[in-house]
Order: C-alpha cells, then structure tokens, then sequence
C-alpha cells in the first residue's frame, strides 16, 4: 500500500521517543496526522547503540507518564531493546498511525497554497504541517584530524557492539562523555589496554545520599535551565548506568589499569599528540562533581529532609601518574594501539528539508521547536526549550508544547477555511453561465 496522493494535516518524520510523544498529544487535541519512520520504531536504540548499554537515567525517571517500564525496578536501568519494546508497546497503547519502512526523501514548501510537498519512498504527501522528530543521532562525527593509518582499525562509538569485535591490541578511544567513557570501561574490564582521551566534561555522582543525580538536578531546577552556561557548549556529561550505576571517577578508572591522556590534538602518522589539559579538564570536573554536593546538602538542610549523610562521597584518589606526569604524544604501533574508537559525537542531517528554516551553520532556527518556517517543527533536540529536552521525559514535554502551537494554528486555518467558502458561496452566479455560452 503506497502513500500517493495522501493529504494530512500534520507530518511526523520519525518514530523513536520524540516521534511517539508528539503523537500522543496530537492525538489528545484530535489533530489529523501520520507518522513516517525509515526502519522500525525506536531502531536506533537497537541498532545504534553497543551490545551492554544501559539507559542513562532510572526507570522512574526515564519514561513517558502514561507507562511504567516492565520487568525494570523504578532504581534500576532498562536495557537498549527494554527501551525500544517500551516505545513500541507506548505506540500500541496510544494507537499511534505509525507507518513504518517508509523513508522520507524531500520537503518543499507549497507554492502559491498552503502546506508542504513530501515526497517518500511510498508515493507523494500533502502536509499542512511538518514535525521533525529525527532527533540528534543521525550522522556520527569524526574529527577531520581523524588519519589514514595502515593496521589500524578506526570505528565511531555508533559503529562499536562489544569487545569481541577488536582485533587483539590496546584502543585509544577519543571523547569522554558517557558513550566514551562506558566503552572504555567495558573494554579495559574485559583486558583490553585502553587509552582514553578526555576533554572537558561535567561529572555528576551518580547517586549521593540515597537520591540519583536525576532528582537532584530536578529538584535543584537545573533540568529546567533555558539556557546553556557560557563557556560550556562543547562540554558532554560523562554519568553510567552500567552494573546498576555508578559514579564515574576518572582517577579510579586509572587506577585500575587504563591510561588518561588530555584531548586529542593531531596525528602524524601512527604519531599522536595530546593537548596539556588533562589536568585541568579533571579539575573541572571535580569541581562540577562537587558543587552538586554542596547544593544537595544545602537543599536537604533547607528542607529539612530525612537523607543519610555520605561523607566518602568526598573522598578523592590519588592522583594516578598518567594524570601527574601526563603524556603529551604517544606512538600508536610501539603501544600496541590497533584500533581508535571516536567517541566524537553526531551532526544533523536536513539535506532533504528543503525549507528556510535553519542558520548559516545549518543547525534549526527555531524557538522552542517552532521555526523561523511557518509550519515546520523540531522535537527532540538537545536544548530544545531547556537542559532536559533531549531526554525521554523532556522530549514528551516539548511535544505538548509543539502540539499546542498546532492546535492554536489550525483555528486560524480553520476560520480562513470556512470564510473562503462563505465567499464562493456568496458570489453571483451569472445567467449566462447557466446557459452555457459559448
């Protein structure tokens, strides 16, 4: 069954969570629209993500509202394919009209009447209005610095499943957030050498006085910060879920074996040098790590609330030699390095959007996922409205408000649609017209 000539009032352009919830609340609001996903729903967290990745946040806090997770302790972290049945079995309660297999491959404005052109691997689509809930993962970044190195293999983060599918050797894996830093664990853990490439980050615990690092930043509001602090753009979070969660220390993860060396400069050949921050990309983590403390225990004092006091939540490690006495420039061949994984992170990809709607750098225009386009939309992106968009529950809040605007809109398209047939309906009719003249 193709899709040619179907007319609709709104578009969503993927299924995963940001798709999912924009149907929700289209649907609450009685607004006609069809869902287009490539693959399945939520296919990047089955095939995306590596063999053991565990949600970042708990089961309590990383949902929709309508649905709890099944089989997963509201403390504990599902699994990627738990994440995935969980939007599938989401998309079933709501009935979301999701048509799946169905690539989107260009948008255009109409000309000259309302709405959107789309054409799709299925046939030809009619849209009033377009919903771009494709989300942030949908082109992985390497660096151009990135070399051509005979020997040695080279995979981004979304391309790694396990520690099986290296070939035998050391890894340096570049980046630090929670993708680099999680891989890099498993890999050390599983016997790998592994040297890790850190910048700047931010290092929250991963639970302190019996409360996750989620309902901290809830509770102290910093989920809701519109803004993002100057200086920290370029800055990734490096938290775990893995065996249950823990804090992620770099001076333990040294202790135990792997190497840290600041942020990858440049190569020269197998020939790799290191920038001098180390040190203070770690300071500054501490430093991010701690005043989260000092705020939960100011926060805990003010409200008087019952919460164990966790003084080894303070503890820090020895400096590890890699960290006092760091190393600025490495050989990959003489330290047996036969793969670099690039925990670099991912771009956006709008080739096919042909709207004005984005800005010289091609990122979206937009103010709270309404662009600068009459009638397009953007759900699922980081930032979107504030610090938690792009989590599972942020992404569903943002919809709401996404849908809102809709609905707000179709009463002026609906007043626009009725007075022009109150008009054609009003106009003379000529008798001779009637007659048929010719």
């Amino acid at each position: 069954m193709t899709l040619e000539n179907t007319q609709i009032d709104t578009l969503v352009i993927g299924a995963g969570q940001a798709g999912v919830a924009m149907s929700e609340h289209l649907s609450r609001q009685g607004v006609p629209h069809l869902v287009l996903e490539r693959d399945r729903i939520a296919q990047a967290w089955r095939t995306g993500r590596w063999d053991s990745l565990v949600a970042n946040g708990p089961a309590w806090h990383d949902r929709f509202p309508g649905l709890e997770f099944d089989g997963v302790d509201p403390d504990g972290f599902a699994s990627k394919d738990q994440v995935a049945e969980y939007f599938e079995a989401y998309a079933k309660q709501i009935d979301a009209p999701i048509r799946t297999g169905v690539e989107v491959q260009k948008v255009e404005r109409n000309v000259g009447r309302p709405g959107f052109t789309v054409e799709t691997s299925q046939g030809v689509i009619e849209a009033r209005n377009v919903v771009v809930a494709t989300g942030p993962f949908q082109r992985p970044a390497i660096p151009p610095i990135a070399p051509q190195i005979p020997g040695i293999n080279q995979i981004h983060s979304a391309d790694y499943r396990n520690p099986q599918q290296l070939p035998d050797g050391a890894v340096l894996v570049v980046g630090a957030g929670s993708s680099g830093v999680q891989i890099a664990d498993e890999l050390q853990r599983a016997g790998k050498q592994v040297y890790l490439s850190v910048g700047a980050h931010d290092r929250p615990p991963r639970a302190y006085r019996n409360r996750d690092f989620c309902w901290w930043l809830g509770v102290l509001g910093d989920w809701d910060a519109e803004a993002v602090q100057p200086g920290k753009e370029h800055v990734t979070i490096a938290v775990s879920g893995a065996r249950g969660g823990e804090t992620i220390d770099f001076r333990r993860l040294a202790h135990q074996g792997m190497t840290l060396v600041g942020l990858t400069k440049a190569f020269d050949g197998a020939q790799v040098s290191f920038e001098a921050n180390l040190a203070d990309n770690i300071a500054r983590g501490d430093e991010n790590y701690l005043a989260l403390l000092d705020a939960a225990d100011a926060y805990i004092e003010r409200n008087g609330l019952d919460l164990p006091l966790e003084p080894q939540a303070r503890v820090v490690l020895a400096d590890p030699p890699c960290l006092s006495q760091p190393i600025l420039e490495l050989d990959l061949r003489a330290a047996g390095v036969t793969t670099i994984i690039w925990a670099t992170g991912y771009t956006t990809d709008y080739s096919w959007l042909k709207v004005n709607a984005f800005k010289d750098n091609g990122k979206p225009k937009h103010q709270r996922g309404v662009s600068s386009e009459p009638g397009v939309y953007f759900v699922g992106l980081p930032w979107l409205s504030r610090r938690g968009s792009a989590f599972i529950w942020g992404v569903w809040h943002d919809a709401k408000h996404i849908s809102d605007h809709i609905v707000k809109q179709r009463t002026y398209f609906t007043y626009q649609d009725a007075a022009q047939r109150q008009a054609q309906a009003a106009k003379p009719i000529h008798k001779a017209s009637l007659m048929g003249v010719r």
